[in-house]
């Protein structure tokens, strides 16, 4: 079975609806004045985290997704409908990235979490929004904003309190199934666990108030060498990113290597993952004690875990033993340690709600450039002045012209050389300059 935990997708939220331009024809007002209504906001893109869902398969198979468009404005004022906002599912733990930039966008880890991440389009005023002292029959109405598009990263961490980490075969899935409801695969031989698990543990009694629970999840056996990409590790390290406490299993009836190694090799590799995870707080859990290689092994790694100052526990998942005490004590040390946000999320600046500020509307910088006669200004101010302009009416391109020498376009293309007769160009649109 295949894990999907990381996605690529383009996202557009809907374009703004074009203002009307129309004037008002009723029977006894033949020349009306202008009453073209304006046009309706794009929908807008949204995530939102729902419980349940613990994969990113559905953006496997589906990788592109529109919003609605506005709908364009009429006369008699008629506003068009706002487009419909479109709203994208993920699990809990989702990370959101610009694919081009890999600017952090959200951070989705709360069930019902909504962030806006493409905003929808203006709509286009009407003609009644032209209407002048000296010019009271405007036939200028502008074209809708268009909607925002991106190409996005997802990135799925799981959201889990405590993580499982150890070799193959340490009995990770073993202890987990006996702890929690969940029902991973278990057998004997390496890589059994293909993706990661997660299950909830319950300690205490709810009715009497002293009940807790915490999320653990079962994180794929690493190896040497995962950190590089070896087996399946380098895929999997990332579900250890979000958990606040490790309990690092040990292989009691490993023969061919060292209990404390086998320790030491995961930490290696942790630690050349994200230096951080090394640092987590970490309790030993040695598994197996109910073979007689286990116990024979076990005093000597409890006296390396009491050198090192690391709690540790010998138990056996299929018998049970140790297996209360240990689960107790995870949720004693849970109590004493903070939740803890990504380090690239603390960063990146997420808010509480799990998103950085939108890029701003009103960037009004540009540049230009020159190919032969050809002026080319660049800008995001520039370019929607000119996406949202009718340039088939003089009124159009007269505002156009204002709107270009209000943010200071006009004296840079002087000074840099333009002529008439040249050709200058505002993202779609093509001018002569000094033509008219």
């Amino acid at each position: 079975m295949d894990f999907f935990d990381r996605a690529k997708i383009f996202v557009k939220a809907g374009n703004g609806g074009n203002g009307a331009a129309h004037f008002r024809r009723e029977k006894f007002a033949p020349q009306g004045g202008p009453d073209g209504g304006d046009g309706g906001r794009g929908g807008s893109v949204y995530f939102e985290a729902e419980a349940g869902l613990n994969t990113l398969v559905d953006f496997h198979y589906h990788q592109r997704f529109r919003a609605g468009d506005g709908g364009n404005g009429g006369g008699s004022r008629m506003h068009g409908k706002a487009g419909e906002d479109l709203v994208l599912r993920v699990p809990p733990g989702t990370l959101v990235r610009n694919a081009d930039t890999g600017a952090i966008l959200a951070d989705l880890t709360t069930p019902g979490q909504r962030v806006l991440i493409a905003r929808g389009g203006r709509g286009g005023l009407g003609n009644v929004h032209f209407a002048t002292a000296t010019n009271q029959a405007p036939r200028e109405a502008q074209f809708g904003e268009p909607g925002e598009e991106l190409h996005l990263a997802l990135e799925l961490k799981l959201i889990a309190d405590v993580g499982l980490v150890g070799m193959p075969n340490a009995g990770k899935s073993t202890l987990l199934s006996v702890v929690t409801r969940a029902k991973p695969k278990i057998a004997n031989y390496p890589f059994t666990t293909l993706v990661p698990n997660l299950g909830v543990v319950e300690v205490g009694d709810y009715a009497r108030g002293d009940g807790t629970s915490f999320v653990i999840a079962d994180i794929p056996g690493l190896i040497e060498g995962a950190a590089e990409g070896v087996g399946l590790g380098h895929d999997f390290l990332r579900h250890v990113e979000r958990t606040r406490l490790l309990l690092h299993l040990i292989d009691g009836d490993n023969v061919a290597m060292d209990p404390w190694e086998e320790f030491e090799v995961i930490n290696r590799e942790l630690e050349a993952y994200r230096p951080e995870l090394a640092q987590l707080p970490q309790i030993i859990v040695f598994t197996k004690m109910d073979l007689p290689a286990a116990r024979e092994r076990w005093p000597e790694v409890e006296a390396k875990a009491r050198e090192r100052g690391l709690p540790a526990f010998a138990i056996s998942a299929p018998t049970r033993e140790g297996v209360l005490d240990l689960i107790n004590f995870t949720a004693a040390q849970l109590r004493e340690i903070p939740t803890r946000p990504l380090p690239e999320v603390a960063a990146a600046g997420v808010s509480d709600e799990g998103t950085v500020t939108l890029r701003p509307q009103d960037d009004t910088s540009f540049t230009i450039t020159q190919e032969g006669r050809v002026f080319i200004v660049r800008g995001k101010r520039v370019d929607l002045l000119a996406q949202m302009t009718n340039t088939e009416t003089e009124e159009g391109l007269a505002r156009l012209e204002k709107q270009m020498r209000k943010l200071g376009v006009f004296d840079a293309l002087e000074k840099a050389g333009v002529q008439p007769g040249d050709t200058v160009r505002f993202g779609p649109v093509e001018l002569g300059w000094g033509e008219g």
